[in-house]
């Protein structure tokens, strides 16, 4: 081989190890949840997040959404739009995840770019965007945290 083959073989190498790197680095925050078990399958069960502060307690709840996940919610339902490729969706999921979700709060995790027709029915443009809906799915109130707004804590202030 001649030594421009070489240089080119060897560029070629080094983007198939960065972009392999890259992909590894930003995928396991996406793969967390579900190999931690912390979010439900696509099945229609849930999962409680977080530990109750005395027995028989109930907390909240962080679910996958299906087509019962409204009605079978507990307390205040909201709709998470969240999108795995998402940096501030990654973000508030960990908090989620680490901190629990409040008794009397149920959070659906729906997949924003499989859920078009949810998107189309809450007028939701950008994922990360909250809507509190009541036990029939009608919209109450919707919230996007973005920028330095980007916390649980924002939403739950806001929406509960």
């Amino acid at each position: 081989m001649n030594r421009r083959t070489l240089i080119i073989l060897l560029a070629l190498a080094i983007l198939i190890i960065a972009a392999v790197v890259g992909y590894a680095v930003t995928r396991p925050l996406a793969e967390t949840a579900s190999v931690g078990g912390a979010v439900s399958g696509p099945s229609n069960s849930s999962t409680p997040v977080g530990e109750s502060a005395a027995p028989g307690a109930r907390s909240g709840e962080y679910v996958d959404y299906s087509p019962t996940a409204v009605a079978a919610a507990q307390g205040v339902a909201l709709l998470f739009f969240h999108a795995s490729w998402c940096p501030s969706c990654r973000q508030i999921e960990s908090e989620i995840l680490d901190q629990g979700v409040p008794d009397g709060v149920t959070i659906i995790k729906v997949d924003y770019d499989s859920h078009q027709d949810l998107r189309q029915k809450y007028g939701v443009t950008i994922q990360t965007t909250f809507v509190k809906v009541d036990s029939s799915g009608n919209e109450i109130e919707k919230f996007v945290p973005y920028g330095g707004d980007l916390s649980l804590k924002l939403v739950l202030d806001t929406l509960t």
